[in-house]
């Protein structure tokens, strides 16, 4: 072999990276053997694309021949140097076949196919590439052997080859966009029609239409394929519309019902500690990275920014900036978890109103969503065995979650009536469907009429909230009881419910952690109506709150609310309230800090010496006030500053009345009129 220098590669103990420019040339080789084992052995990334990847694999089953007799000859002399270099772009060429392969396997289906002619032309591109290195390869001063060589030369050509048009691919194309014009015009889709699409794409079951539903969304949110964007929002309703079709048969996973059905006492799932936000300690729905390079859920690092910080909660380090870039990767990870035990990895909180989408629905989405919505409701009216009627709901369930429009199309196709008894049965699946379904409903206002005018909707939710199946069902009904008070009117009327209140009360001392920090924003909203404070503190709410202060941030909110409203003297009259709410003041989080604060001040404006008392009788309030006034909010420096005030003027006036009468204390009134 020409030029060939008889000295093979010694071992390293620290070998360098194979796409490097310092790797070896047996280094090269082997990775070049690599990869086109692995581009022959890559399965199609779908149907309609095989006949394009079939030819990848075909060449790269030539270059895997070429590349072991070439490994034979490198092993015992160096290459060429001319022929080193064309390798290394050889190498580089097949990386960027690899990555083809690997991202059109991570795309959506339906995404693929509409973007089919572009994989296609940098398909020809880079075989076009591998071409021409293939041909300025000096393949004489390898020392191949001819059939080898000859092999290099029909890879070549086949590379150059241009591939006939694939009709087949271009009529499902077709096929797809006629039918999404068709919805738009309101025309329903024959079922032998979607089947057989579907079925060309490789969406033949319920995983794989929901798994493909799953990446279409997040392709969408991620602007990943903008020409595309209006007929990929279409395509989620259509394939919702076709897996309640087509697939409605399938039964909903065990894990659907978030926790084991079976377990009354058992705890929902707890999210590992990675997926925990390190300042509120709640799984992270929106994780970002800060300048020190620690990651938090958005909404509470930004409220920590928003209370004047510029240090890290975690570490401590001053940062240099307060920029948050979004941890997609994390997401990514924490939305598998939740999909993977059933946990809701959005809208955690339905009283609030849920984010803008990304992108606007159009009106082939909109019908897709309205056709869904009008089948599922009128298959569940014509059902009559619990397992037809639990597939049913779980869809209900799911197409609820997607949006304003499918929730309003649900609720008016008259889902609600058929909903409300379906929380008395004793499938527990079932009822965790149903009332999970009511709760998502019941984020649109329009929803939340319908549930409040529906017979036995309010004491169905007490049902559940006193005896459900699960704890998930007992928390949801719950979340849906604090939707609902989001309304003025409601809530006064929820208010006047003594079941709902004694059932909320009850899920706050007895509920695990998340089913009680639903009912304690339940409460929450509750209180915030002056009607409804009598009846709670006479049901052993603020008894509950107490409870929990040291738990749930809530707690403190809802000991502040009844304090405002008229609960002052009861609170201060239950023993160690007082007590708590002082140490929550010092280690609470920074809301649940505020939220004490401000109760204290109107314990000790409403109930005056009993309150005052109790808190200059604690050691070291001083100086917690004094921290809160340092660190806390706007908000919490104003009251701990409100608090140090009262508390000083309760201190002087006891101590001058003392003076001129010592057997005397002051009054509340005196307390309360400072």
């Amino acid at each position: 072999m020409a030029s060939a220098r008889n000295a093979a590669p010694e071992p390293s103990s620290s070998s360098s990276s194979p796409y490097s420019s310092s790797a070896s040339d047996v280094e090269i080789l082997r990775s070049l053997r690599r990869l086109a084992r692995d581009l022959a052995a890559a399965d199609p990334p779908a149907p309609f694309l095989r006949a394009v990847f079939a030819s990848v694999s075909r060449r790269a089953r030539l270059l895997v021949a070429v590349f072991d007799d070439l490994l034979l000859l490198g092993a015992s002399a160096a290459l060429p140097r001319s022929a080193s270099l064309c390798l290394r772009e050889v190498l580089l060429v097949l990386q960027r076949f690899k990555a083809v392969v690997a991202d059109c396997s991570a795309r959506s289906r339906m995404r693929l196919l509409l973007q089919s002619d572009e994989v296609a032309a940098r398909v020809r591109e880079l075989q076009h590439d591998l071409a021409t290195l293939l041909d300025i390869l000096p393949v004489g001063e390898l020392g191949l052997a001819d059939d080898v060589a000859d092999l290099l030369t029909l890879a070549s050509r086949q590379c150059r080859r241009r591939a006939p048009e694939a009709a087949a691919e271009q009529e499902l194309k077709a096929s797809v966009l006629a039918l999404i014009q068709e919805v738009e015009r309101e025309i329903v889709p024959e079922r032998e029609r979607l089947e057989a699409i579907l079925e060309e794409v490789a969406i033949n079951d319920p995983a794989s239409c929901s798994q493909e539903i799953e990446i279409l969304e997040r392709e969408i949110g991620d602007r990943l394929a903008e020409r595309w964007t209006s007929a990929m929002i279409a395509l989620v309703g259509l394939l919702r519309y076709a897996k309640c079709v087509l697939f409605s048969a399938a039964t909903p996973r065990p894990l659907d019902s978030k926790v084991d059905a079976d377990d009354d006492d058992a705890e929902p799932l707890a999210p590992p500690p990675d997926f925990r936000c390190p300042i509120s300690l709640d799984l992270m729905r929106d994780p970002v990275v800060s300048a020190s390079g620690q990651t938090y859920d958005r909404e509470s690092i930004t409220r920590w920014f928003g209370a004047g910080k510029s240090t890290c909660p975690k570490t401590g380090q001053v940062l240099t900036n307060l920029e948050l870039v979004p941890n997609k990767a994390l997401k990514n990870l924490i939305s598998r978890w939740c999909r993977e035990n059933g946990v809701a990895m959005e809208g955690s909180e339905p009283g609030k109103p849920e984010p803008a989408p990304p992108v606007a629905a159009n009106k082939a989405a909109v019908e897709a969503a309205r056709m869904t919505a009008s089948f599922l409701v009128k298959k569940l009216s014509a059902s009559f065995s619990p397992s037809s009627d639990n597939r049913v709901v779980h869809e209900i369930r799911l197409l609820a979650k997607s949006g304003s429009e499918s929730r309003a199309f649900i609720g008016e196709a008259g889902a609600v009536p058929l909903l409300v008894p379906l929380l008395n049965s004793e499938d527990a699946a079932l009822q965790v469907n149903a009332v999970t379904a009511l709760l998502n409903l019941s984020i649109l206002d329009a929803n939340k009429k319908r549930i409040m005018h529906a017979d036995g909707a309010v004491a169905a939710l007490c049902q559940v909230m006193g005896s459900g199946a699960t704890w998930r069902a007992k928390e949801n009904a719950a979340a849906t009881v604090l939707s609902l008070s989001a309304v003025h009117t409601y809530r006064r009327r929820l208010g006047r419910n003594p079941l709902v209140i004694e059932k909320v009360v009850l899920l706050v001392r007895t509920g695990p952690p998340s089913t009680k920090k639903d009912a304690l924003a339940a409460l929450l909203c509750l209180s915030a109506e002056r009607e409804n404070v009598g009846k709670l503190v006479s049901a052993g709410a603020a008894e509950a709150a107490l409870s929990a202060i040291s738990e749930e941030e809530t707690a403190a909110a809802v000991l502040a609310s009844l304090a405002k409203r008229g609960g002052a003297e009861a609170i201060v009259n239950i023993d160690g309230a007082v007590a708590k709410l002082v140490a929550e003041m010092r280690r609470g989080t920074e809301w649940s800090r505020e939220c004490a604060a401000a109760a204290l001040v109107l314990l000790c404006r409403r109930a005056g010496a009993a309150a005052a008392s109790q808190v200059l009788a604690i050691n070291g309030v001083e100086w917690a006030i004094w921290e809160l006034m340092g660190s806390g909010s706007e908000r919490a420096r104003r009251k701990a500053a409100s608090l140090g005030r009262t508390c000083r003027r309760w201190a002087a006036a006891n101590a001058a009345q003392n003076a001129e009468f010592p057997t005397s204390t002051v009054s509340p009134a005196t307390v309360a009129a400072s």
